[in-house]
């Protein structure tokens, strides 16, 4: 038997990160990803954000790759979103969405920042957030990341 981890914090925005994910609904949206991603076979240790946004904690499938992965979160969601009434201002996702590989010893701290994005959220943009995620894994910041 093969033993692997492949454990991503993803991020991926709204469209034009519009506060389109209604508080009393978004736990409908993270249901929905967690379903996504247990069909294909990949461990979800936490799913939150707030509005414009949404954090995902995963381990993926060792089939899986993380870009199919963000498509078919995207894809299916976007279109579920559109149909479902309780997301009327729904537009989309943004273009372009944020992945970084992650240890095992990352893992509870990764939760936390997770499960507190509605707190932290209260004193800092989404863009100033990315801008901190971005040095924190030491990439150049642009500002057309944020599709």
């Amino acid at each position: 038997m093969s033993v692997t981890q492949c454990l991503y914090h993803i991020v991926i925005n709204t469209y034009q990160r519009k506060m389109t994910i209604r508080e009393d609904s978004k736990k409908l949206l993270y249901a929905y990803i967690y379903g996504i991603l247990k069909h294909k076979n990949c461990f979800v240790h936490r799913i939150n954000g707030i509005g414009n946004h949404v954090h995902i904690l995963v381990d993926l499938h060792p089939k899986c790759c993380l870009s199919d992965i963000v498509q078919s979160i995207k894809q299916s969601s976007s279109i579920w979103l559109k149909q479902n009434p309780s997301f009327p201002e729904w537009e989309g996702w943004g273009k372009e969405y944020f992945g970084f590989s992650k240890s095992e010893n990352d893992i509870d701290v990764i939760k936390q920042y997770i499960i507190n994005q509605e707190v932290h959220h209260k004193s800092l943009s989404f863009e100033s957030e990315l801008k901190k995620i971005m040095e924190e894994e030491g990439k150049e910041w642009n500002d057309y990341l944020l599709t």
